[in-house]
Formats: C-alpha cells, sequence, structure tokens
C-alpha cells in the first residue's frame, strides 16, 4: 500500500503526524492551529493563482508541504496572521520570482524570512532536536529524492566548523552537534525543486549553505542564520543552473 503512495504525500503525512506529537508533547495548541492557519494559506493562495493562470482550481501536495513547514518554523507566539501572510508570501513569490518557469527560492525559507525581517518576529523551528524521530524519516526521504550526499555534506561541514569553533572560541563541541537544526537539515535543506540533483552540485551547494549558516551567525544576525543561508544556497544555484542553460543555448 505505501509503496503506491508518492514521497510528497508520504512527507505530508509524517509533518502532520510529527505535528500532532509535537503539539500534545510541548502542550501547545497555538502551535497544532497556526500550523493549520499556514496550510490554508498556503492552499489558498497555490489555488488563486492556478485560477488565474487556468480558470482552475487546483490542489497542489507541495503547498500542503510548505504550509507545514511555515507552521514548524515560525514562533507559535506569533499573531495568527503572520502564519496567514508568510503562507501567502510563500507561494506568490514561487509564482513571481522564476527563472525560465522555475521557481529558485525554497517557498517556505522565503516566506518566514520575509515575515521574520518585515515585521521583526522570532523563529522557533518546533520539533527541530527531535532527532530520534527527524533522522530515521529524514535519511529515508534524502535517500528516495537522493540528497544523501546534500545532507551528507552539509552535516560533515557543520562538523568542521564546529570544531574550528571549539578550538577557538571554546564553544561546547558536542552540545553543537547534538543540537543541530534537524528539521532544517532533513526538510527544508533538500526541497528537491531549489537543490541540485547531481552528486557534485549537491556537495557544493551543502558546503555553501553550512558556511553561510556559521558565517551569518557569527556577525551576529538578529534573525535565525539557517533561513538567509539557504536563500543565497537557492540564489547561486539557480545563477548557475541559468547560466549553464544560457551556455548551452549558444
Amino acid at each position: 500500500m505505501m509503496k503506491n503512495i508518492s514521497i510528497k504525500l508520504k512527507l505530508i503525512l509524517f509533518l502532520f503526524v510529527f505535528l500532532v506529537l509535537v503539539s500534545l508533547w510541548e502542550k501547545d495548541s497555538n502551535f497544532f492551529i497556526k500550523s493549520i492557519i499556514a496550510v490554508l494559506a498556503t492552499v489558498a493562495a497555490e489555488g488563486l493563482c492556478f485560477f488565474i493562470k487556468s480558470r482552475s482550481f487546483k490542489l497542489t501536495q507541495s503547498s500542503l508541504i510548505t504550509g507545514l513547514i511555515i507552521g514548524f518554523v515560525l514562533s507559535s507566539s506569533q499573531e495568527w496572521w503572520l502564519f496567514l501572510l508568510a503562507g501567502f508570501l510563500a507561494i506568490i513569490l514561487k509564482h513571481l520570482i522564476r527563472f525560465d518557469g522555475k521557481h529558485i527560492f525554497n517557498p517556505a525559507a522565503l516566506g518566514i524570512f520575509l515575515t521574520v525581517v518585515i515585521f521583526n518576529k522570532a523563529a522557533q523551528w518546533h520539533g527541530a532536536y527531535w532527532w530520534g524521530m527527524i533522522i530515521p524519516f529524514g535519511l529515508y526521504f534524502a535517500w528516495k529524492i537522493r540528497k544523501i550526499s546534500l545532507v551528507s555534506t552539509y552535516f560533515v561541514t557543520y562538523v568542521l566548523l564546529s570544531l574550528v569553533q571549539w578550538c577557538w572560541f571554546k564553544q561546547p563541541f558536542w552540545n553543537q552537534i547534538y543540537y543541530a537544526n534537524w528539521f532544517f537539515i532533513f526538510v527544508m535543506l533538500v526541497e528537491p525543486r531549489t537543490s541540485p540533483f547531481k552528486f557534485t552540485q549537491n556537495v557544493f551547494f551543502g558546503i555553501i549553505v553550512s558556511v553561510f549558516s556559521f558565517i551569518l551567525y557569527w556577525v551576529k544576525l538578529p534573525f535565525d542564520a539557517d533561513l538567509p543561508a539557504l536563500l543565497l544556497g537557492n540564489l547561486i544555484f539557480g545563477l548557475y543552473s541559468r547560466k549553464k542553460e544560457v551556455a548551452r543555448g549558444k
């Protein structure tokens, strides 16, 4: 039965079950309710975009995933309308910012980042450190979409940079590894449309996102460093892909 379910639908089911479990564990009904608001926003925005283009409403699995991710990352203490706004920004900008018909930025990351920066709000990353649940499922999803090299490269770079941090600044090394943002690594970083597929490109992408994340963390940005690091990686990969397509066209 599970073999007939698409990888996107499996991810949706995992995220929804994870949402319920984390909500119960944290005793945070706001987290669950506002995540659903984010999902409703992304579904409505995606449907609106397709209606404008083709005069027909379309429910996509990608919009459900985007909404669930927004719910996991934004702080549940924020106002409900920020989840609505983040959802609409994620989808609308996905359809507006495109190279050759393809979006280049991770939709959830862009929607969350803009909401956090514009309104000076905070990310929370619910369940990000539930490594016992995220890592097994994350490895499965990464393997299915051929992103193991990306995940591995990002993590190895993260470990090496953590060692440098430990040697130079005497920061606790094992705490840094234990509290790695597993949700970011296994759910957001590997988004298929905005990350590479080739092995060497995956390696390069993993390195630059990890390095950007550490650099942005050390310059003490007033917001989470993982999101802009991922968006910078998306931009570099998008421009690189565009350049290769132009060269191939010549």
